[in-house]
């Protein structure tokens, strides 16, 4: 890759971290990627998207796809960075304008070398991962018809520049949504006998939801049950009619995943109906757990050792991602490459590592060649 390539990436990023777009409202960074695109002589597919946009380079029977995102999150941007969101209240605090970077990079190497190569790359900028709906919409306008196997990326703040990890089978969990809503009897906070305590029963039942993951499955599956907001009571004293619970399920496991609402729909009938109050679960569920195909996350970390990168072993992660409903229509691999911020993914002070972008994009256009070369011709 060129220098005059590599600080072009870089600028890139730098004018996408300043205008950030939340989810599904992504028009001027759709504008500016298709802009950069066409620049590289590369012609959007016509695909039927509200926003993002599609790339084909090549030629041939054989497609494989690389997947960016380019949706930013509500978060108001503390980083010490003369390209501060220019956006008030909204932030590429987990690295997309990162992600869109490095697949530029590949498209503008792959579209170099266009002529030899043996096969279709398709490069997917999708928007709305932060909401989890991009990758539906993708799936649903068609961009997977006729791909062999895909690839994507995250950046992982906590792992050093130069560092790639990934593993086979479940690498990423599902993320599921849960709303508890208790419903209690108000009364006077100074004669509560004469009404239902809802906030008594909420905090039995934050307390209970605990023994899930400790008591009802084995110590040795993932599972993380986290109530991350409680909002109930407008004065100091009134016992409120109504209390709102709401949070987060994860877990490899789908057997789990499947039958854990239940559960929980259980245990916070039993506690509430205990007390004389009633309590209704409002369940949201997100995409599944991302699961790797054994064979591309081996390939892909046999590439990655041979262009440099140093490979750090990893469990797997509970945090969310998208991409696996790709990987729920074809094979492929996910990987996560070190970017060394002090401050990590979703926090308003995250600044990833711009040295990584060069190296990505390298590894990803090799990848997708790699890929290609090692296909049949499908059948």
């Amino acid at each position: 890759m060129s220098e005059q390539l590599e600080q072009q990436l870089i600028s890139w990023r730098r004018e996408l971290h300043q205008y950030p777009e939340l989810s599904n409202k992504e028009f001027a960074t759709t504008e500016r990627i298709t802009g950069w695109l066409k620049g590289l002589g590369l012609t959007p597919l016509p695909y039927s998207l509200k926003t993002g946009v599609v790339v084909e380079i090549g030629h041939g029977e054989k497609c494989i796809a690389l997947r960016a995102d380019i949706d930013a999150l509500p978060i108001e941007e503390i980083a010490p960075v003369p390209f501060a969101s220019q956006h008030r209240g909204v932030m590429h605090a987990c690295g997309h304008d990162v992600h869109t970077s490095v697949m530029l990079g590949a498209a503008a190497l792959l579209k170099a070398r266009e002529a030899s190569l043996p096969g279709r790359v398709r490069i997917l900028f999708q928007p709305a991962e932060e909401c989890f709906t991009g990758a539906q919409a993708l799936i649903d306008a068609g961009v997977l018809a006729g791909v062999q196997a895909i690839f994507g990326m995250h950046n992982a703040p906590e792992l050093p520049t130069g560092t790639l990890a990934t593993r086979g089978g479940a690498f990423y969990a599902n993320v599921d949504r849960f709303v508890i809503r208790v419903n209690g009897r108000g009364a006077h906070a100074a004669r509560p006998q004469e009404g239902v305590d809802a906030i008594v029963i909420a905090s039995q039942i934050v307390g209970a939801l605990q023994t899930l993951p400790s008591r009802r499955y084995s110590p040795l599956e993932s599972v993380v049950v986290s109530v991350t907001r409680i909002a109930g009571g407008t004065t100091w004293n009134v016992l409120p009619q109504q209390v709102e619970l709401e949070g987060t399920v994860r877990t490899h496991n789908n057997a789990i995943r499947e039958g854990i609402a239940e559960n929980i729909r259980q245990l916070i009938h039993g506690i509430a109906t205990a007390s004389g109050g009633a309590a209704e679960l409002l369940w949201s569920p997100g995409p599944p757990a991302l699961v790797n195909t054994p064979h591309w996350a081996t390939f892909s970390q046999q590439l990655a050792q041979e262009v440099g990168y140093q490979l750090v072993e990893t469990p797997p992660q509970m945090g969310g991602e998208d991409f696996a409903l790709y990987l729920h229509h074809v094979p492929g691999a996910f990987v996560s490459i070190g970017s060394a911020s002090h401050d990590g993914l979703h926090h308003p002070g995250f600044n990833p590592d711009e040295r990584l972008i060069a190296p990505a994009a390298r590894y990803f256009s090799q990848l997708a060649e790699h890929a290609l070369n090692s296909l049949p011709l499908p059948q």
